[in-house]
């Protein structure tokens, strides 16, 4: 029997440490266990969005074909996450590695609390649509119904994001 392949379009994100180096690590990680990467955009550095008083950002997204179901991967992305020493301390606080589970091939899954995907404030944030745009601009959003790229130019936040 032939295993179902999924794309899943990931988005990692880091502000503390070795930024470079904690991003890197998480990708090792994520093709040990979650899956293949076929696509990973540039690097980009975001100032911080949410709360603000806090160091920029580096943001990669990854394209990764996996077997695994959306909760499987979100559960292997939280370990990756502890072991390389995130805590959570507050919403939108400073982290060593972010690692968000953004599109899930074409399915909708709604558990508050839990997992959402599509993730639900993609389409209001440009640290998430510029890098994905890179990689998956003609990807279609399955709830909204328009393309990544389509998504980023009507998008308002102004946020200052720059590839590195």
């Amino acid at each position: 029997m032939e295993l179902d392949h999924k794309k899943v379009y990931l988005l990692l994100g880091s502000n503390l440490g070795d930024r470079m180096q904690l991003i890197d690590a998480a990708i090792c990680k994520i093709k040990e266990r979650i899956g293949v990467v076929f696509s990973r955009s540039s690097m980009y550095e975001t100032a911080a969005w949410g709360k603000e008083d806090q160091p920029s950002f580096l943001n990669v997204a990854l394209g990764v074909s996996t077997t695994l179901s959306a909760l499987e991967v979100l559960e292997k992305a939280l370990v990756i996450e502890e072991e390389l020493g995130r805590v959570r301390h507050e919403k939108w606080g400073s982290r060593l590695i972010d690692i968000d589970v953004i599109l899930y091939g074409d399915v909708v899954v709604n558990e508050p609390d839990v997992l959402q995907v599509p993730h639900p404030q993609m389409q209001h944030r440009k640290f998430v649509l510029e890098p994905l745009a890179e990689i998956a601009p003609d990807y279609e959003h399955p709830v909204l119904k328009k393309t990544v790229s389509e998504l980023l130019q009507s998008l308002a936040d102004d946020l200052t994001v720059s590839k590195i």
